[in-house]
């Protein structure tokens, strides 16, 4: 795949005054010929700061306007943007700094202290978008930029959050975005026309990719937020603003908790779609109680992310299936020793396609460990396909526990607590056992005013599943350590009885 022209341009070109990004907190509008524009002056501006082709620049920062312009003014450079996750301490992000070994620190005043924190080992110039970003970019020449993005450049590189161990640099290329936004675009019906929402962290691949990248590929309008914030969603949603969205798990039960919920009219939102964890099945009955269909999916950062979308049409009666995979990406079922596996068998999630990442960050040993010999991406994932197509993902292979012989897979007990009225959120590991060899392990969040009885939990799962799924311990938590998708860290968890 040759690659992108500049997206920013052509975009001014075809259609200026279209507005790109509404900032909602102040009202802002920027309309695309602001927007290349701005890139522009920023591509020259990295100049000034010494940024070459090729170079790494660090970005530290909430959700705003900003990130986007350094995003397209590195790619007229040929640059490459590193976000780096603000949730993390100086001392995890230093180590970080030492795997880019950028030539330039970016952020914005939230978390300046920590920025200057990880600049000054390495004596890394600083450029504060709170400080004199704003004059010097509006002081700074138009770039002419490159007359194309080569599709397997290197465009960003997002550092995996790490569900069971050190972040790794995923590269990402001008060609993963662009058949990223022709599968999600088609999976969902993407207009021109259409708005969306970016809250979701910019360090993750959604919060790039889902969908803000390809509605800007579009010619539509993203609505931005520096984060989550349930009652400006809701308003938005209320308000007909919003054509797509997607968000992980956590925003939607967040989402229901609101007091708005039951006032906002959830279908002037078109396309509602979830990702990064899998959507309990009670989420989704009580949005399509109030006539809006989400529709669950599945990806990875090193897929791009989109690879598999429900359909609207299948979203309910096949629920807690994340779909087929979308027009640019295959994938199989493949067996511990790499056979293939047929339908109704569990087994790792395998994709072939022209969005994959070529790899990972000057990490060759573990690129090479990703990819099977005939060139599909192991994605570490279970899951199984039924007699249609449909697939559904049993959790992560890692996480699979065995009890007393049987495989035991944590998001189907997962999915049973979620159903139980006092359980706002479950999460469920399996740990050592002299007799059984491992049992399992629910850590839940209760619902405000929940009791907490746990002999009544076990007798819900004891009506709903085998007795060796049943978990044999509980452990009771006001909330879990997570990833930027708000996948839980399972390896973080404590085990029954300790005080972590």
């Amino acid at each position: 795949m040759n690659g992108l022209l500049d997206i920013t341009a052509r975009r001014a070109a075809i259609d200026p005054d279209a507005i790109a990004f509404h900032v909602v907190n102040t009202g802002e509008e920027i309309d695309y010929r602001a927007l290349e524009r701005r890139s522009a002056q920023v591509a020259s501006l990295l100049e000034t700061y010494g940024v070459a082709a090729g170079d790494r620049v660090v970005i530290l920062c909430r959700n705003r306007v900003e990130f986007f312009e350094l995003l397209f003014a590195c790619a007229k450079l040929g640059a490459i943007l590193v976000p780096l996750n603000w949730r993390m301490p100086a001392s995890e992000l230093i180590q970080l700094i030492d795997d880019c070994t950028p030539v330039l620190t970016i952020t914005g005043a939230e978390d300046r202290d920590t920025a200057r924190a990880i600049s000054a080992p390495m004596d890394l110039p600083l450029l504060d978008l709170d400080g004199e970003y704003s004059q010097q970019r509006e002081a700074a020449r138009l770039h002419p930029g490159r007359s194309g993005w080569p599709g397997q450049d290197c465009w960003y590189l997002i550092y995996t959050s790490g569900t069971t161990g050190k972040p790794k640099g995923v590269i990402q290329t001008y060609a993963m975005a662009l058949v990223n936004s022709v599968n999600i675009g088609q999976a969902i019906g993407l207009r021109g026309t259409d708005s969306t929402l970016n809250f979701l962290p910019l360090f993750h691949t959604a919060g790039i990719n889902l969908h803000t990248l390809p509605v800007l590929f579009g010619g539509g309008t993203v609505h931005i937020l520096p984060g989550f914030e349930a009652g400006p969603m809701l308003e938005l949603i209320n308000a007909g603003a919003l054509d797509v969205f997607i968000g992980v798990p956590a925003v939607y039960r967040e989402l229901t908790l609101h007091p708005d919920f039951a006032r906002t009219d959830l279908t002037r939102l078109r396309h509602w779609a979830c990702g990064g964890a899998p959507l309990p099945d009670i989420l989704v009955e009580r949005f399509a109680a109030g006539g809006a269909i989400v529709c669950n999916g599945f990806g990875m950062t090193e897929t791009g992310p989109t690879a598999f979308l429900v359909d609207e049409a299948r979203a309910l009666d096949k629920i807690g299936s994340v779909g087929k995979t979308q027009i640019l990406v295959e994938a199989r079922i493949a067996g511990p020793g790499g056979e293939i596996l047929a339908a109704g068998e569990i087994g790792e999630i395998q994709f072939h396609g022209p969005g994959l990442t070529p790899g990972y960050w000057q990490r060759p040993q573990e690129t090479t460990e990703l990819f099977t010999e005939d060139g599909w991406l192991k994605s570490g994932d279970l899951g199984r396909f039924d007699e249609d197509g449909y697939c559904f993902v049993a959790g992560r292979i890692k996480e699979m526990y065995i009890s007393g012989g049987e495989n035991v897979y944590p998001a189907e007990v997962e999915n049973i607590l979620a159903d139980h009225p006092d359980v706002q959120e479950a999460s469920v590991t399996g740990v050592p056992d002299e007799k059984w060899g491992e049992v399992g392990c629910a850590h839940i969040i209760l619902r405000q005013s929940a009791s907490g009885d746990i002999a009544a939990l076990n007798a819900w799962c004891r009506e709903r599943l085998a007795a060796y799924k049943v978990p044999r311990h509980v452990v009771f938590a006001r909330d879990f350590p997570r990833t930027a998708a708000g996948k839980v860290q399972k390896h973080l968890l404590p085990r029954p009885g300790s005080t972590g």
